[in-house]
C-alpha cells in the first residue's frame, strides 16, 4: 500500500507527457528544374598535327664514307636535288678495273673471231679438220661470254659509282636526317626521312572510348591553332587497328580536301565534327546526376512531392550539363541541389532552381 502513491504519480506524469504536441519533422529543402527538350550538337574538339600522306626514306644503295651532306631537316627539295655524297674512290677504281677487263675481253673476242673465220674458210676448202673448226667455234663462244660478263660488271660498277650521289626523286620536304660527314654507312642504311608534297593528312590521337559508339562523322573541320581562320575540311581516311598501350589512344588520319598553303607540315591543328545536324534531348545540370545499380540516374519528384530515383540514358556530356536521351519526359521535375541528401520516398520542400540560386 505504501508503494501505491508512487505508482499513481508516475502514471500521472506519463499521461501528462502524452498530451504534449510532438514536433513535426522538417522537410528537406531541395532545388529542382523542369525537364524540357532542347537541341544540342556533339562538340568534340581534338588537337593533332599536319603530316604528309606519302612519306619515304632515302638511303644509299652502296656503302662508303659520307663526304658531304647538302640538306637538313626542313629543307625543301626538287626532283634531282643532291642530298648527300659518298667518297667515290673505291667505286671509281672498280669502274676503271671493269673497263680494262672489257677492253681485254673485247681484244680476245676479236682474236677468236678472226681465228674462227679462218677455220671456216679452210673447212670450206678442205684444208682443215672438223675438230679444229669446232674448237675455234667454242673459243669464239667463250670469248663472247666473257665480254658480256665483263660488260655486266662494268654496268654494275658504274651504277655503284652513280649511287655514291644520293638525289631526291620527287618534290617534298626532308623530315629527318641520320647521317653526318665522315660517317661510314652501309647500303640501304636510312639517311633521310622524306615527306612528298601533295596530299596532306591531319593526324589525331583519340581516346578509345570515343570510338566505341561506332558513330563516324561525315566530315571533320580542321583549323590551325595559331590562326583559326586557316581551315580545311577532311574525311576520316584511316583508323589504326592498334591501341597505344601507354596512352590508351588510337591514331586516326583525316584526309584533307584542298588544304590552304598556310597549313604546312607539322602545323598543330584542332579538329571537330563539321556536321551541323543537331539532336534533341533533355538538358540537366551535371550535379543532378546520380547512380543506380551502376548506371546513370536522377531524382524525379512525383505528384506527392516524393523523390524517386529514376534510371536514364545519357546522350552526351558537356562541360556543365548532361543531355538525357531516355528515362525522362517533358515536365518531369528533377532534383539538382541537395540531391546527395535525398532518400527514396522522402517528403521534400521544393525550391525552383532559379529561386534557389538567388
Amino acid at each position: 500500500m505504501a508503494a501505491l502513491p508512487v505508482v499513481l504519480m508516475m502514471a500521472a506524469l506519463l499521461v501528462g507527457c502524452g498530451t504534449e504536441d510532438t514536433p513535426k519533422a522538417e522537410r528537406l529543402p531541395v532545388a529542382y528544374v523542369t525537364a524540357e527538350p532542347t537541341a544540342f550538337t556533339r562538340a568534340i574538339a581534338l588537337t593533332g598535327s599536319i603530316v604528309a600522306r606519302d612519306t619515304a626514306t632515302y638511303s644509299f644503295e652502296t656503302g662508303g664514307r659520307v663526304t658531304e651532306v647538302h640538306v637538313d631537316v626542313g629543307s625543301h627539295v626538287e626532283p634531282g636535288t643532291v642530298l648527300a655524297t659518298l667518297d667515290p674512290t673505291q667505286q671509281q677504281a672498280d669502274v676503271d678495273a671493269a673497263k680494262a677487263k672489257v677492253g681485254s675481253n673485247a681484244a680476245q673476242l676479236a682474236k677468236a673471231s678472226a681465228a674462227f673465220e679462218r677455220q671456216k674458210t679452210l673447212l670450206a676448202q678442205g684444208f682443215t679438220t672438223r675438230s679444229d673448226y669446232d674448237s675455234a667455234e667454242q673459243t669464239l663462244a667463250s670469248a663472247q661470254s666473257a665480254l658480256d660478263s665483263s660488260k655486266a660488271d662494268l654496268s654494275t660498277a658504274e651504277t655503284n659509282l652513280k649511287n655514291t650521289t644520293l638525289t631526291a626523286d620527287a618534290k617534298g620536304v626532308i623530315t629527318s636526317r641520320s647521317i653526318d660527314p665522315g660517317q661510314v654507312v652501309n647500303a640501304a642504311q636510312a639517311a633521310f626521312g622524306f615527306a612528298k608534297s601533295g596530299a596532306l593528312d591531319a593526324v589525331f590521337q583519340i581516346q578509345e572510348q570515343l570510338l566505341l559508339s561506332g558513330r563516324k562523322p561525315k566530315a571533320i573541320k580542321v583549323s590551325m591553332v595559331s590562326d583559326p581562320s586557316v581551315q580545311a575540311v577532311g574525311h576520316i581516311r584511316e583508323v589504326s587497328p592498334l591501341i597505344n598501350s601507354d596512352t590508351g589512344t588510337v591514331q586516326v588520319k583525316v584526309g584533307l580536301d584542298n588544304p590552304p598553303d598556310k597549313m604546312t607540315l607539322g602545323s598543330p591543328v584542332v579538329g571537330h565534327d563539321a556536321s551541323e545536324a543537331a539532336e534533341r534531348a533533355i538538358a540537366l545540370p551535371w550535379k543532378s546526376l546520380m547512380v543506380k545499380a551502376g548506371k546513370p540516374a536522377v531524382w524525379v519528384i512525383n505528384a506527392q512531392d516524393e523523390a524517386v530515383l529514376t534510371p536514364i540514358k545519357i546522350a552526351a556530356y558537356q562541360t556543365d550539363e548532361i543531355y538525357v536521351a531516355e528515362g525522362l519526359k517533358p515536365g518531369d521535375r528533377v532534383i539538382t541541389a541537395g540531391s546527395q541528401l535525398v532518400l527514396p520516398g522522402e517528403k521534400l520542400q521544393l525550391v525552383a532552381a532559379k529561386e534557389n540560386a538567388q
